[in-house]
C-alpha cells in the first residue's frame, strides 16, 4: 500500500508541470471579461460590435488566454494598466480569428514604453566596416519571445483605425515568424498556396518599390513595406483590417490572399468610404521588375 501511494505521489509530482498550466488556464477561459476589459475591448478594437456574435466570444476568449499566458513589461517608467493589456491583447488577437493555431505560443513577453523608443543597430558597410547607431522605433518583433511597443502609437492607432497599427504590424511578424524565419511567407500549408502567395506578393512588393522609388504618395500600402518582403506583409496586414475596402479596389489579388490566410473579411465590420475619398477601382497591376534590392527574396523560394 505504501508502495503504492508513492508511485501515486511521484506519478502526480512529475504530471503536476504539465497539468497545472492547462488547469489554471481553463479556470481563466471559463471566466467572463469584467466590465471595465469589455469597455477597454470595445474602446481599442472598435469594430468589436461589427464583429458577428460566434466572432465576439472568439475574439473574447482568446483575449484571455493572452492575457493569461503573457507577461507585460512597462519600460522608462510606464506602469502598464490593465487597459493597456486589453488593447494590445484585442488588436493581436484580431489577427487569430477563425484560424487553427495557438495565442502566438513562442511569444513570452510584452515590453512597453510610454512612446517612441531608441534601438540599438549595426551596419556593415564596405570593406566590412560597422557602423553602431540608434534609430528611433515604434515597435519590434522578435524570434525570442518578445514584442516591444510604443503605448502611444498603440492608442493612435487603435483609436483612429486608418490602416497604420503599430499592435497589428508587429503581431503580424510574429505569425510571419512561426514558419521559422521572418521572411514575409507565414505558415500556409502547402505548397500550392505558397505558390500563389509569392506570384501575387512579389508583383505587388515590387510595385510599393517602385511607387517609393518615384516617391508616389498615392498609395494604400505605407512606403515602409518596400524595405523587405518581412516588412511587405506587415505593411499589408495593417492596410488589411484598416483600409479594406480601399486594399481591395487598388490590390484586389493581394486582398484575395490576405483573406484566405486570416480567413476573414474585414469589409463586413467598415462602411465602404465615400466615393470621394475611395481610389479609383483600377485593373490587376502589369507585372514590373523589382527594383535593386540587397535584400533576398524569401517568396522566390517556394
Amino acid at each position: 500500500m505504501d508502495a503504492l501511494l508513492g508511485l501515486t505521489l511521484l506519478a502526480l509530482a512529475v504530471a503536476a508541470p504539465f497539468l497545472y498550466p492547462r488547469l489554471t488556464l481553463r479556470r481563466a477561459l471559463s471566466r467572463p471579461l469584467a466590465p471595465a476589459a469589455l469597455d477597454a475591448l470595445r474602446r481599442y478594437v472598435p469594430i468589436l460590435d461589427r464583429l458577428d456574435p460566434a466572432l465576439q466570444e472568439q475574439l473574447q476568449r482568446r483575449v484571455k488566454q493572452f492575457l493569461h499566458e503573457k507577461k507585460f513589461v512597462g519600460c522608462a517608467g510606464l506602469e502598464v494598466t490593465d487597459t493597456m493589456r486589453v488593447a494590445i491583447a484585442g488588436q493581436a488577437c484580431l489577427l487569430l480569428l477563425n484560424r487553427a493555431t495557438g495565442v502566438y505560443p513562442s511569444l513570452r513577453t510584452i515590453l512597453v514604453y510610454p512612446g517612441a523608443f531608441a534601438a540599438a543597430r549595426q551596419d556593415v558597410g564596405p570593406g566590412g566596416v560597422v557602423t553602431h547607431f540608434r534609430q528611433t522605433m515604434l515597435g519590434e518583433s522578435w524570434q525570442d519571445g518578445r514584442v516591444v511597443l510604443s503605448w502611444d502609437d498603440t492608442e493612435r492607432g487603435a483609436l483612429a483605425w486608418d490602416g497604420h497599427n503599430v499592435v497589428l504590424h508587429e503581431f503580424a511578424h510574429q505569425l510571419d515568424s512561426e514558419s521559422g524565419q521572418t521572411n514575409g511567407a507565414p505558415y500556409l500549408g502547402s505548397q500550392e498556396n505558397y505558390r500563389n502567395w509569392s506570384e501575387v506578393l512579389s508583383r505587388d512588393y515590387a510595385h510599393l518599390q517602385r511607387a517609393a522609388w518615384l516617391g508616389n504618395a498615392d498609395s494604400v500600402l505605407d512606403h515602409y513595406g518596400a524595405t523587405s518582403p518581412a516588412e511587405f506583409f506587415a505593411v499589408a496586414t495593417e492596410a488589411f483590417f484598416g483600409k479594406p475596402w480601399q486594399l481591395a479596389q487598388r490590390h484586389p489579388a493581394l486582398y484575395d490572399e490576405l483573406s484566405k490566410y486570416y480567413r476573414v473579411d474585414p469589409r463586413l465590420w467598415l462602411d465602404e468610404p465615400p466615393a470621394a475619398d475611395s481610389p479609383e477601382s483600377a485593373p490587376e497591376p502589369v507585372v514590373m521588375p523589382a527594383l535593386p534590392s540587397n535584400r533576398s527574396f524569401a517568396w522566390a523560394s517556394w
